[in-house]
């Protein structure tokens, strides 16, 4: 196996991980059965916000244009999210309280088994059941059966999708579209019931990290935006309720001249049946017999830009957590996990992904650390 380079993490499962984060909420709401690793402290309603692309590390360098989410971070302190550092396996962990090996969805795109074709985990696939492709029992349906009213604040655009079958159902869905909406709407949903757990997702930092970098105007100026909502909706929580802030991955800038096409490059082809993943951590399929040369073919190629590992070795890793015999197959071959300012592009099949400014899904730490900020009313 390449070593692992010191800047990668490793992620905390069963002790600081996103996917410890609800059942901690659900344990602190009084759900039986529901382990409290993260020690929270009890509440009657409890406030989930996920900001999409806010990493613990970008947080900590821009907090000067954060003066809330600021004052928080002395009381706070980073979870690791999941691998790969993506939004479609994040936002499951979460919502399943379990770990990307035990909950399936493994990836931005990965291969269906027994196809050739590439199953993106947000767009969805129509010929997959999402409630048989990602199986396991939600954090919303354990709330709803323990008698705790469950809503999901999200934009409309996502309500009924494959992905928020998959990984939010048994929620009450609430459309809201823009700041404004979302904190309207989360606060209706904190005043529903005498106990309430309510997440509320924003997604465009992610966004303006993707186009222009988390380096630049465009990030800090929305970051300062993200900053007084979260103000304005610590102000409307009712007094027994707790307010959690968290994100489902950081990112990492990469600059035009440290793109590597691993779409064209005839060594990097050889014996591969599909590629998939994304640019920062790919997950490569490879044909019969030939996972051995691909995987020295990647690590001669990638070397000192990118970590290249078999599918049992990131097992054995302990990057997904424990993974189910039925998930193995969606895993690649052979995993390109890039390190420093690399990215694996793919211009053909991605061509808008390979553009993108900013990027995430490896094991650095401004990829996987993502803050845990908490704010109640009563102190």
């Amino acid at each position: 196996m390449s070593p692992a380079p010191a800047v990668f993490d490793t992620p905390r499962y069963g002790a600081a991980s996103l996917a410890d984060l609800a059942p901690s909420v659900l344990a602190s709401l009084g759900v039986p059965g529901e382990p409290n690793v993260l020690g929270l402290v009890p509440s009657r309603r409890a406030c989930v916000l996920l900001v999409d692309g806010m990493g613990w590390e970008a947080l900590r360098a821009n907090r000067e244009h954060a003066p809330f989410l600021a004052s928080l971070l002395e009381g706070g302190g980073p979870l690791t999210a999941g691998f790969p550092t993506t939004t479609a396996t994040s936002l499951t962990s979460f919502g399943t309280g379990a770990a990307p090996g035990h909950h399936g969805i493994l990836g931005y795109q990965v291969a269906v088994p027994g196809h050739d074709r590439v199953m993106n985990s947000l767009s969805w696939d129509p010929g997959i059941e999402p409630e048989e492709w990602q199986p396991r029992r939600t954090v919303y349906q354990r709330a709803e059966a323990a008698g705790v009213h469950a809503s999901y604040v999200a934009a409309g655009m996502f309500e009924g999708s494959g992905f928020s079958r998959a990984s939010a159902r048994g929620s009450r869905y609430v459309a809201a579209d823009g700041i404004t909406a979302l904190l309207a709407q989360a606060e209706a949903q904190l005043h529903a019931a005498q106990r309430c757990f309510v997440f509320v997702y924003h997604s465009a930092l992610d966004s303006n990290g993707h186009h222009y970098g988390v380096d630049s105007s465009h990030w800090r100026h929305h970051l300062a935006l993200v900053d007084r909502f979260a103000e304005r909706l610590a102000a409307v929580l009712p007094p027994d309720a707790a307010l959690y802030i968290t994100a489902d991955h950081g990112m990492v800038d990469i600059g035009a001249d440290a793109r590597v096409d691993v779409e064209s490059d005839p060594e990097l082809n050889a014996g591969v049946r599909v590629l998939a993943g994304e640019a920062r951590a790919r997950q490569v399929y490879t044909r019969p017999g030939a996972t051995p040369d691909v995987l020295a073919a990647w690590r001669e190629r990638l070397e000192g830009r990118a970590v290249v590992v078999s599918r049992e070795e990131a097992i054995a890793e302990g990057w997904f957590g424990p993974v189910g015999e039925e998930f193995l197959p969606r895993i690649g071959d052979v995993l390109a996990l890039a390190h420093g300012d690399t990215a694996l592009v793919a211009p053909e099949a991605e061509r808008i992904e390979s553009a993108l400014a900013g990027h995430h899904g490896s094991l650095t730490p401004a990829e996987l650390r993502v803050p845990l900020l908490r704010f109640s009313p009563e102190g």
